[in-house]
């Protein structure tokens, strides 16, 4: 009788840490060394993208990376991971992974909105960030605007730019690439 009451303890209990494990969302920190681990197997880089469900330009952002024209290009460079962030209410702060604000601010990368997206090395070493700085200025100066979802033509040109110093796509990649990207700007009339 003993054995069998231990045994239905032990099952309870087991039943509610595998319930709490699955609620709760793996910490940036998680998700980072698992994209870093899967990159390095496949030798790819980590593209890792700061979103929330409320927000129209991660949509717009996944959209544009997930489209049939564009999205061979970036599944052969990288390992893309979401991390969330900014929730509105207190069911969907749930979703938000543990560490990812922190995250945003190790990056200086806090305070701007979002989305924000990170390009990292197979070493973990931060590459490329979504900010947008003016031309010579390096990653050690925090930009003043960032990029978010590229769509404007200097946005989509920073981008570019990031990929191109980041993966082996060639120009030609690159420039689908732009054109789908410059789709979300919603005064652009096509060049």
């Amino acid at each position: 009788m003993k054995i069998k009451t231990l045994f239905i303890a032990f099952v309870a209990m087991l039943s509610v840490n595998m319930a709490f494990a699955q609620s709760t969302p793996p910490s940036a920190e998680t998700v980072l060394k698992d994209a870093i681990k899967e990159a390095k197997a496949q030798k790819k880089k980590v593209f890792i993208l700061f979103h929330a469900s409320w927000c129209g330009w991660c949509h717009k952002m996944d959209d544009s990376m997930n489209d049939p024209a564009v999205k061979a290009y970036f599944d052969k460079s990288f390992v893309v991971k979401h991390l969330t962030v900014m929730e509105n209410n207190a069911e969907l702060k749930k979703t938000e992974n543990p560490g990812a604000d922190a995250m945003l601010k190790q990056y200086n990368s806090d305070g701007f909105g979002i989305p924000v997206w990170f390009i990292f090395d197979t070493n973990g070493k931060l590459l490329v960030d979504s900010h947008l700085r003016p031309e010579g200025v390096g990653m050690e100066v925090r930009g003043k605007n960032i990029i978010g979802c590229p769509a404007a033509k200097e946005e989509v040109d920073s981008f570019v730019k990031s990929l191109k110093l980041t993966t082996k796509l060639t120009d030609d990649e690159l420039a689908k690439i732009a054109a789908r990207f410059r789709k979300n700007d919603p005064k652009y009339k096509g060049e």
